[in-house]
Order: structure tokens, then C-alpha cells, then sequence
């Protein structure tokens, strides 16, 4: 059950604490070399010491991309991370691709893989209660990550799960 991550669920969940919700949803989660090198592991940043322990740990893992042509195609409209990411996941038929970015789900989901961001991970947690406070860690990554959510989103998110 191969899972594919783009840049931004990994480091908005790990800037906010909260990255081992993937661990416990997905086991292994797979980066191509792109995302790894947006996630800046090695420098002091906010996320970095838990990326650098989720690495270690053996739970997120690099793999290759081996479809050179197709990342190049994906890069006329997303960018180098988020094309690899998806060819990876064409590449592993992966079971999730997670993906934050319009244009890359978009994307994603036209080529036929199955797509989740940070919000559905993060319902998903709230309906197994793996999570203290949907509210509360939303705006945790609104308020430290700098996560942009449309307030529309938001309200429909709160109103659906009686927030």
C-alpha cells in the first residue's frame, strides 16, 4: 500500500507537532528526491528535527524517480516537487497521493490517482479520535505554519463534523 507525500502535508504537519498522524494513518510514506531536498531537513527550521527522526526511524523514505520525461511534462504547471511526487506515485500505484495544492490535485486526480491534503488527513484523525481538537489544530497551522484554508472551507468543514 504504497503512499506518495508532496512537501507540504509532511511540513505543515511536522511544523505544527503533528506529523506522526501519517505514521499512524499510513505506515511508510514515500518522497521523491524533490521533496526531500524542499523539506530542508538539514537546516534548524521549524519541522526539521521531526523529518530528520521520521527519516531515521525508516517510516518516510526517498525513492527514485524513474520517469524523467513525464516530471519535465508536470513542471510546465506545478512545480519540480510536486511533478515528482506525482510521477512517483503513477510510478508505485500508490494508494494515496497527499497533495495540498490545487493544481497538483487537480493534476493528480486527472491521471487517475487518489488524492488526500492536510484537511482530509486531519478529518480522518478526528473521526478515529487521534486528534484533541480538529479547531484547534486547524488553527495551530493557520497560525504557525502559515496554512492558507478558504474561509468557506472552513466554515463547511465545521458545520459538516458539528465543529
Amino acid at each position: 500500500m504504497p503512499v506518495v507525500s508532496n512537501t507540504s502535508p509532511l511540513l505543515n504537519l511536522a511544523i505544527i507537532g503533528q506529523l506522526s498522524l501519517l505514521r499512524r494513518q499510513f505506515g511508510q510514506i514515500l518522497i521523491p528526491i524533490a521533496v526531500l531536498e524542499e523539506l530542508r531537513v538539514e537546516e534548524a527550521l521549524p519541522g526539521s528535527a521531526q523529518l530528520r527522526d521520521a527519516i531515521a526511524d525508516g517510516w518516510l523514505q526517498v525513492q527514485d524517480v524513474e520517469n524523467e520525461a513525464l516530471v519535465q511534462l508536470l513542471q510546465r504547471d506545478l512545480d519540480r516537487g510536486e511533478a515528482e511526487a506525482i510521477t512517483l506515485a503513477l510510478q508505485l500505484q500508490a494508494d494515496w497521493t497527499l497533495l495540498d495544492e490545487r493544481e497538483g490535485r487537480k493534476i493528480a486526480k486527472r491521471l487517475g490517482l487518489r488524492v488526500t491534503g492536510i484537511l482530509g488527513i486531519l478529518l480522518r484523525a478526528e473521526q478515529v479520535n487521534d486528534l484533541s481538537s480538529l479547531p484547534e489544530v486547524i488553527n495551530q497551522l493557520r497560525e504557525q505554519a502559515g496554512f492558507r484554508i478558504a474561509p468557506a472551507l472552513l466554515s463547511e468543514i465545521f458545520q459538516e463534523n458539528d465543529l
